[in-house]
């Protein structure tokens, strides 16, 4: 039976698993173990592999960032997270395979999927003030169109929540996807109603008056291609558990 020092005490690994089934995470746990294993066939299956120079790489990467400058440093991290440098190489290769293999799977594919979604990855930086009532949402949607208060200073007065209060109303950058129904189609229209005060729109949180201040057009830059990369690997692995579980 094996056994884990924790400090000093010791925990065996049959208490480990009675624990997690307490708190129902074993499934999510076994779920993890399964979808490394689909990764590790699928990898292989393909002929992908990831190189030791790809593997000391990132764990330079990861030692940069958390500032451990030292081999000691390293070792006492380790440590403290009950891990050794073997173990933590295995990590650091598992993550890079599937890393690799989402590459080779979608990497094609993500610059259509951005094509027939474009719309969605339209952004918008955008301002709101959230009051409880509508009329008073309407009365300072009329005083800002009168110019009898900047938006700014409304939201900063008036608007629900202290946070949205302290930075007058400023919300940074929306997605089509990311706003209630009512609001996107508020916000999302053609032509984009830039610099127009807009609503009030009812939702769950109160009445919202929009101010749209900036519109970012969809492109496919690195960082959204890993983003849609790494969606399609979810939809592909999750389909590919599921076939295990029930083949």
């Amino acid at each position: 039976m094996e056994v884990i020092d924790f400090h000093g005490i010791t925990i065996k690994t049959e208490e480990v698993i009675g624990f997690l089934k307490k708190q129902m995470s074993l499934k999510e746990v076994c779920h993890r173990i399964v979808s490394e294993k689909i990764i590790e066939q699928a990898a292989a299956s393909r002929n992908i592999v990831v190189t030791e120079e790809e593997i000391q790489t990132k764990t330079e990467e990861i030692r940069r960032a958390k500032r451990l400058e030292k081999v000691s440093d390293t070792i006492a991290w380790l440590k403290e997270e009950m891990n050794t440098a073997d173990e933590w190489e295995i990590a650091i290769k598992k993550s890079l395979l599937a890393q690799k293999l989402a590459q080779k799977l979608f990497d094609r594919e993500a610059e259509i999927y951005f094509n027939q979604n474009r719309l969605n990855f339209e952004q918008l930086v955008v301002y709101q003030i959230i009051v409880p009532y509508q009329r008073l949402a309407q009365e300072i949607f009329y005083q800002i169109e009168e110019e009898e208060i900047s938006f700014y200073e409304a939201a900063h007065l008036h608007s629900i929540g202290e946070q949205n209060r302290y930075v007058c109303g400023y919300q940074g950058k929306i997605n089509r996807w990311s706003c209630d129904p009512e609001i996107a189609a508020t916000l999302f229209r053609d032509p984009i109603p830039l610099g127009e005060v807009l609503g009030p729109v009812q939702t769950e949180q109160g009445y919202h008056v929009f101010k749209v201040e900036e519109y970012i057009k969809a492109e496919l830059t690195p960082e959204r291609r890993r983003e849609i990369i790494d969606k399609l690997f979810k939809q592909w692995l999750n389909n590919e558990f599921n076939y295990a579980l029930h083949s």
